[in-house]
């Protein structure tokens, strides 16, 4: 499923021309999912575009990779984790249209996998419920705050 292009930001220049010249990056994002509900944000860290704004983690996908072998390389250089290709589900897509770069998000709840966090980039994490407590959230991760609501029957998030 995939709504209207988000823009981040509209205040800011693109960097690269208008959204109809831009190049579309493609970016597998995985919905770590607990048992109780919890789902994983990480930090953007130090050095990056929106550093400290928290996301769900992910990263972009090389040539040739599929949305799930791009999460499961991702996860694990950034956070030291083996995802279980059955624990991965395709849920959502979203396309968000940064200053910095036009960006298609491929949303996948993940429910297992084996390992440890280890925060491998700088990166802090938490564990959340909605409403979320961890601010600022980068703004392509704000539609999956409100699909989490939406399937638990809570009303919208506020941020």
């Amino acid at each position: 499923m995939s709504g209207p292009v988000l823009q981040a930001d509209a205040h800011l220049r693109r960097a690269d021309g208008q959204e109809g010249e831009r190049q579309v990056v493609d970016v597998a994002v995985g919905v770590l999912l607990q048992p109780d509900g919890r789902f994983l944000l990480t930090s953007r860290p130090p050095g990056k575009v929106y550093a400290g704004y928290w996301e769900f983690p992910g990263g972009k996908l090389e040539a040739g990779e599929s949305v799930e072998q791009a999460l499961a390389r991702e996860l694990h250089e950034e956070l030291g984790i083996d995802l279980a290709p059955a624990g991965v589900q395709r849920w959502r897509e979203q396309m968000v249209d940064y200053p910095h770069a036009l960006v298609r998000l491929h949303f996948c709840k993940v429910m297992a996998w084996r390992g440890e966090l280890q925060m491998r980039e700088g990166q802090r994490f938490v564990w959340e419920r909605l409403p979320v407590q961890a601010q600022p959230v980068l703004p392509g991760a704000v539609p999956v705050l409100d699909w989490l609501a939406e399937e638990v029957g809570q009303p919208r998030r506020m941020l």
